[in-house]
């Protein structure tokens, strides 16, 4: 003898839950960085912020990722104190800094704490 479960009710229509009856938390308020970086990016674009936006962080968030610049080609040269730093050391060591180091802030950054002083 087998036993077999019934589910009476399996291809029945549910009623969807209300959000008033989900456990779901409210959402938190935005920091003051984000909305000061935000107001900063909304005169910069010229666009308005969405009302009551900075009561929700994450809506915030996606906001000021949809609105900031994109970023500049020249971010992956090195900057003009790592490479002040490197040619410092390159004097100390009486050595050159290779000319690849001056297109890649990376190699430049390896470079520097290889032949850094310690």
């Amino acid at each position: 003898m087998s036993y077999q479960t019934t589910f009476n009710d399996l291809f029945e229509a549910v009623v969807p839950a209300t959000q008033a009856e989900l456990p779901l938390s409210a959402p938190v308020a935005a920091t003051q960085k984000q909305i000061d970086y935000a107001k900063t990016l909304a005169e910069k674009t010229k666009s308005p912020l969405p009302d009551g936006i900075t009561h929700d962080r994450a809506r915030l968030s996606k906001w000021i990722d949809a609105h900031k610049p994109a970023p500049s080609a020249f971010n992956d040269y090195p900057s003009s104190k790592q490479v002040g730093f490197a040619e410092r050391i390159a004097r100390l060591k009486h050595t050159q800094v290779p000319p690849e180091c001056f297109r890649d802030r990376a190699l430049m950054s390896r470079w520097i704490d290889h032949y850094k002083p310690r």
